[in-house]
């Protein structure tokens, strides 16, 4: 084999996680084996050199080896976490910083509409401009069966999923010019639903459509919308879900490559659908999965 090949089934962690909760939104100190975000082993190569982006979700798990990857492929980046939330933040903010990018963190709800819209002309002060929209923000959580279907709950999963993500993509989209793009975080659930995520996987399904939709109105503009559908990956979201010690040991096992995701593995992705390598690609969605089925 040679020696810059490496077989993806042991890249990373082959055991189960440790048995572990958090609430929501959860937090990567916290989070146990901490995620690889890539900040050890993220090179990059100018390929988003002059871009601005804003990535909602930004302070952690897949938001923040994003941030990481985006910074260093030449963007400056702007990020949006929840108040509590503002050490994880701090902490991206910081990797951006050291090489030498401009960082911005945002702090607030999404559910908020007036935040939800006032973070893309916060960014574009800041910034400059705005040519990167990454709508990574998500909530999720267990049901034990439909039935027990809280409705507090279900109203926080569309209103993070779909309302602030809407309410950012409608505030940025009149000033995004030709050659901008739009990244949504979709999900394997959009496609392979679980019946103990039905409303998060409702939500990643309309995500889905959103970027179908807005593909062809954007494409007219020069705007590209596309997706990135991560299966099981290791964030803080994952012990934040509510799921007991065997859901959490097995997370991930059923891939056919055996295991769990890192957020470090998902950075590449993005930089691809952010960057002019992918000026034909347009209302796609591109698998993570682990080799799981879309």
């Amino acid at each position: 084999m040679a020696e810059n090949t490496a077989d993806p089934r042991s890249q990373h962690r082959q055991d189960g996680f440790p048995a572990q909760r958090q609430d929501q939104p959860g937090l990567t100190e916290e989070t146990r084996p901490v995620p690889d975000h890539g900040e050890e082993s993220y090179v990059g190569h100018g390929r988003l050199a002059g871009r601005r982006a804003l990535i909602t979700g930004g302070d952690s798990g897949i938001g923040r080896a994003v941030a990481i990857a985006f910074a260093r492929e030449g963007a400056d980046v702007a990020i949006v976490h929840m108040p509590e939330e503002q050490e994880d933040a701090d902490a991206t903010i910081g990797l951006v910083h050291a090489k030498g990018r401009k960082g911005v963190s945002l702090a607030g709800d999404l559910r908020d509409e007036s935040f939800a819209t006032e973070v893309v002309s916060q960014t574009r002060s800041a910034l400059g401009g705005l040519d990167v929209l990454v709508l990574n923000a998500a909530y999720q959580h267990d049901i034990d069966g439909f039935e027990n279907l809280d409705t507090e709950k279900l109203r926080r999963v569309f209103e993070t999923n779909l309302f602030g993500l809407l309410y950012s993509a409608r505030a940025a989209y009149p000033h995004l010019e030709a050659g901008a793009s739009i990244i949504v975080t979709a999900s394997v659930q959009a496609f392979e639903p679980s019946p103990g995520l039905i409303d998060y996987a409702m939500t990643k399904a309309a995500q889905v459509a959103f970027v179908k939709a807005l593909a062809e109105e954007a494409g007219e503009r020069g705007i590209r919308v596309n997706a990135v559908a991560p299966g099981p990956f290791w964030t803080p979201l994952i012990p934040a879900t509510g799921w007991d010690a065997e859901r959490l040991n097995t997370f991930g096992a059923d891939t056919p490559l055996g295991r769990a995701g890192q957020p470090a593995e998902l950075a590449g992705a993005y930089v691809y659908l952010a960057s002019a390598e992918s000026s034909y690609t347009s209302g796609a969605v591109l698998a993570v999965t682990g080799g799981k089925h879309l």
